[in-house]
């Protein structure tokens, strides 16, 4: 597996070695070692969460805070997304910053979001089914979040703002500077 360092320090995009025949593919798509090898620190992840979702649906932006601070590794197992990650780290040089990386069944492409950063996707192919690994348990009362338009950020979705579907709890998020603070 290759790891890819992005702009973002911690942030990392994974290209793993796809193995193709006439009979389909085969990957592997985390080895613990490896990782820990490759980010420079250890990660024990201790939830994995699923979703699936349709053409247009986003959901985001979110982190959890303090001790309830989770990294997440994320990929999609079908469809295609954007993925994004807004560093919201106080005291990071990237403070405001994201990167978008697309997703996809295709590409097999995983993205690894470090503690401190907020996140969302948006859906799209028809459908996408989306996997993560947390290393921290959810946690309601511990939940952040920033709006997906915020001007300040000024994400670039790619997609006609109208035709995207988002939650009305995500609407309702407010912009990073009045946001929660993650530590």
């Amino acid at each position: 597996m290759e790891f890819i360092e992005t702009k973002l320090e911690g942030c990392f995009v994974l290209k793993p070695k796809v193995f193709k025949d006439q009979r389909g593919y085969f990957m592997e798509s985390y080895n613990e070692e490896a990782f820990q090898n490759a980010i420079g620190q250890k990660i024990n992840f201790v939830q994995d969460n699923q979703s699936f979702s349709t053409k247009g649906v986003l959901r985001g932006l979110h982190y959890q805070c303090e001790k309830h601070a989770q990294a997440k590794l994320v990929r999609v197992l079908q469809g295609e997304v954007l993925d994004v990650a807004i560093d919201i780290r106080p005291e990071s040089k990237t403070y405001g910053q994201y990167i978008s990386v697309l997703l996809t069944e295709e590409n097999q492409k995983q993205l690894f979001i470090p503690r401190g950063f907020a996140h969302g996707f948006l859906v799209l192919s028809d459908s996408a089914t989306f996997f993560y690994k947390c290393d921290n348990f959810y946690n309601a009362l511990s939940e952040g979040g920033i709006i997906f338009n915020d001007k300040t950020i000024n994400i670039d979705w790619n997609f006609p703002i109208d035709e995207l579907i988002i939650s009305e709890k995500d609407r309702g998020l407010p912009a990073i500077e009045k946001s929660r603070k993650v530590w």
